[in-house]
């Protein structure tokens, strides 16, 4: 609480600071990286794949790295970019990237942010005290091209993350968004979707109408085109 001039009380609002939460904006950052100054409103357009790792010159991280670098084609087709983050310094980063094209042989074709005093971690919640104060859990949140936040995966420090879950994940969200579909359990591309239950005693009524796919009123099947 705060005076004003006339020597009353008054309350002052203080803005929340924004957590990253599914189906709201992704927290905005600028950050330094190993290409330079990056944005989250560079990447509008765009899908993206923000993931955080513990620290350079680690192996788990370092088959990460080279997974994703692998996998970066891939995700590339579907207009996806990729952005590492880290509380590692970006010389760190840049000598780290430069020991895997020695040692590997790999190139790793996507930016890392360089996170010393925290801010991009904080703003990401990626620091969890149960598993280190200093140092980043291998988070992964995916960000459509309205900057819109549409998924979160966070893997302990000891277990290095599943890249083609990654990928499955945003094959996944996009033939949700084209058919307005849902994806079930364990699905793979290629496979049947279903369909949103039916909000309406006549849309669910309709629903016996839908072909080869129908099993209940709430359970309908779609085959990709």
């Amino acid at each position: 609480m705060a005076m004003n001039g006339t020597g009353e009380s008054r309350f002052e609002v203080v803005p929340m600071q924004v957590r990253p939460r599914i189906g709201l904006p992704a927290p905005q950052f600028e950050a330094e990286s190993t290409v330079g100054a990056v944005r989250l409103q560079d990447y509008r357009g765009s899908w993206l794949v923000l993931f955080s790792h513990p620290a350079d010159f680690t192996p788990v991280c370092t088959t990460e790295l080279l997974a994703l670098a692998e996998m970066a084609p891939e995700f590339k087709k579907r207009g996806v970019e990729l952005l590492g983050v880290s509380l590692d310094s970006v010389f760190s980063h840049i000598a780290w990237v430069r020991n895997i094209a020695e040692n590997f042989g790999v190139t790793i074709p996507f930016p890392i942010i360089a996170d010393p005093n925290q801010e991009v971690a904080a703003l990401y919640e990626m620091i969890m005290a149960g598993e280190s104060k200093t140092q980043t859990v291998r988070s992964v949140f995916v960000i459509d091209p309205t900057s819109v936040l549409r998924a979160m995966l966070f893997y302990p420090m000891a277990v290095g993350r599943n890249t083609g879950e990654i990928l499955r994940l945003i094959d996944a969200l996009q033939i949700a968004d084209r058919l307005g579909a849902a994806i079930p359990a364990n699905w793979k591309p290629g496979d049947p979707v279903v369909m949103p239950a039916p909000k309406t005693v006549e849309a669910a009524a309709n629903r016996s109408q839908t072909g080869s796919g129908y099993v209940d009123w709430y359970f309908c099947k779609r085959k990709l085109d």
